[in-house]
């Protein structure tokens, strides 16, 4: 079986890459920029997210409230641009999700090289994320989010 296949078609349907803005006093433009790849499950099916954090060799997986389940997920930088990102180039998505990841990959790639730091890498990355799944609800519109 082709273990990376496999984890890659289950976060195809189940999983989500996602960049989140905060509001923070700490930061230099006024928002802390969290990027997270996730994949939820029921409790009885835990084993898919054991697997996926045996086979990353991080995150963790925690109960999600908004909806009863449990969720895998990575928050690190360094770790999703080590071990997240290369995983879904190798074993591509092939689904339209194909195209939030590549956005996501280039994101997390940018802030780990501490672009997100200058306003220019600030700006592009706010840009970015609102293509992000874009039916999904966000909490600060793009135009609040402003450097």
């Amino acid at each position: 079986m082709d273990l990376g296949a496999y984890l890659s078609g289950y976060a195809d349907g189940e999983g989500c890459f996602c960049v989140t803005f905060n509001r923070s006093r700490r930061h230099a433009f006024g928002w802390d920029i969290r990027p997270s790849f996730s994949v939820s499950q029921n409790r009885e099916r835990a084993q898919i997210l054991e697997l996926f954090m045996r086979t990353f060799g991080c995150g963790s997986i925690r109960p999600d409230r908004s909806d009863k389940t449990l969720k895998y997920e990575v928050r690190s930088v360094p770790e999703l641009v080590k071990r997240v990102v290369p995983h879904f180039r190798c074993n591509p998505l092939l689904s339209a999700k194909r195209r939030d990841f590549e956005v996501f990959a280039e994101i997390c790639e940018m802030m780990g090289r501490g672009e997100h730091l200058g306003r220019k890498g600030f700006d592009r990355i706010a840009t970015l994320a609102s293509s992000i799944n874009p039916s999904g609800k966000k909490r600060y519109p793009r135009i609040e989010i402003k450097v």
